[in-house]
């Protein structure tokens, strides 16, 4: 067997394995499996890389820079992954998507400049490596600023200006020209232009997007990494990178469709309507009308929990703020003792990137048997003795059903509405990530318990043991 014909079938093993390990990441049963699975194929590509030789049958060039480029790499990425808190985990999927857009957008540019000493290269072969440049530019410096709104670096807000989508599309008009002009004439001045109205089209698109559609966001640019990656594949001729770049941004795509569609919005509407730009809540809770809350105290509201037969629990993103997670399965354990059925309400969108509860959970060792989707949960609700909403607020907001005016109407939520009694535990008054207000909280069977999820469900737990 040829060294070449080797090779080929050790990217057809290490495409196989990403194949085996999509499959794996759809059940969060199997993900932990996948993830090692997808590991294992992407080492063995990356070690019959090094084995390659071209047509004089020289090896890779500057095997020691490549070395050590992968060294830096493990010295950044390990740690980084290793000691991440659950609460930074979709800035870091954002960090790490840019830069995997910027990789395969600096495999272009060189492929660029290469083709530029060929007489005449082919039209499609400049334009695979102009689109490689374009998306992968865009991807780099989007989830850049995605990564800078999930870490407060700036206002996770959208941010609008006069004539914003006009001048975005002249962005993007532009980036075409200017690809269209380097088919005509190659020219690395042009190239220049582009990777710069490319880096502003990504901040420009990804600026006019925040709240609760920053997951649909982190989603879409995961998908155009995977189309810049596909790109650079065909750049270089290299088949495993073909595949494994078509896999991501076709799953992407079709992750970021779901999630529009459980939030009862077009992805036209998610990217261009700057949904969550204006807060319509009060910080305290005051209300024109005169409406107030009802607040309750963790012995009160752990004897309900106690002598309740059904508890519904409703995570969201405070749950991974205060890091509650395993106070909350200590919270279930405790309440399964005294023969209570308990179960968590997970909703396509919770949190700040898709998954996020179903991960933070799983961390604190939550059986999956426990997680049930938003359907199998809403049509359990209304037999449920008490909703226990942990730092969610959006995903649980009746004016998603009730009120057409409100911009987030037509969205699919937990009902947990139509449970017996709702307990809220929340820092304060302050609106979700969405900046709506709740209606929920003004309802005359709902309980609020404010304070840190995590000191609260402590108290809980100790008020239910002692019921």
């Amino acid at each position: 067997m040829s060294r070449t014909t080797l090779i080929d079938l050790l990217y057809l093993v290490a495409a196989t394995t990403f194949l085996i390990a999509l499959k794996g990441l759809g059940s969060p049963k199997r993900a932990r499996l996948g993830n090692v699975v997808a590991a294992v194929g992407m080492a063995l590509a990356v070690g019959a890389t090094f084995f390659h030789q071209d047509a004089n049958g020289k090896g890779l060039a500057h095997i020691n820079l490549m070395v050590l480029a992968m060294a830096i790499g493990a010295i950044v990425a390990v740690p980084a992954a290793r000691f991440v808190q659950m609460t930074a985990m979709p800035q870091l999927v954002a960090i790490f998507n840019g830069v995997g857009g910027g990789a395969a957008a600096l495999v272009s540019v060189t492929e660029f400049i290469k083709l530029r000493s060929t007489e005449k290269p082919a039209t499609y072969v400049v334009l695979e490596v102009l689109l490689g440049v374009l998306i992968g530019t865009v991807s780099f410096s989007g989830s850049a600023i995605a990564y800078a709104k999930l870490q407060e670096l700036m206002t996770g807000r959208p941010i609008t200006y006069p004539g914003q989508q006009v001048i975005n599309a002249l962005f993007g008009v532009g980036s075409l020209a200017i690809i269209v002009m380097l088919l005509i004439s190659p020219s690395t001045i042009l190239l220049w232009v582009l990777l710069g109205l490319a880096f502003i089209l990504g901040i420009a698109f990804v600026l006019p997007i925040g709240g609760a559609d920053v997951p649909v966001l982190i989603s879409l640019l995961n998908s155009f990494t995977g189309l810049a990656v596909a790109a650079s594949g065909f750049t270089i001729g290299s088949n495993l990178l073909i595949v494994a770049g078509t896999l991501v941004g076709a799953s992407g795509i079709l992750l970021t469709r779901m999630m529009s569609k459980a939030m009862g919005r077009s992805l036209a509407n998610v990217l261009f309507s700057a949904f969550g730009s204006v807060v319509t809540a009060s910080g305290d809770g005051a209300r024109e009308d005169g409406r107030t809350v009802r607040s309750g105290t963790p012995e009160d509201i752990g004897v309900l929990l106690a002598y309740a037969s059904k508890v519904i629990i409703v995570p969201g993103y405070g749950l991974a703020v205060a890091q509650a997670q395993h106070v909350v399965r200590e919270l279930a354990d405790e309440l399964e003792k005294k023969g209570v059925e308990v179960f968590y309400a997970i909703h396509p969108v919770a949190g700040r990137m898709p998954g996020h509860m179903n991960v933070l959970l799983a961390e604190a060792n939550v059986p999956y048997e426990k997680l049930k989707e938003m359907d199998e949960a809403n049509s359990e609700m209304s037999t449920a003795d008490v909703a226990l909403v942990v730092g969610a607020n959006d995903t649980v907001n009746p004016a998603a059903k009730a009120d057409p005016s409100s911009p987030i109407y037509g969205m699919p939520i937990i009902n947990a509405d139509q449970a017996g009694s709702v307990v809220f535990l929340k820092r304060s008054m302050r609106p979700g990530f969405a900046g709506i207000e709740n209606e929920l909280l003004f309802d005359p069977k709902t309980v609020l318990l404010f304070g840190d999820a995590k000191d609260t469900l402590t108290k809980l737990v100790s008020a239910v043991t002692n019921s």
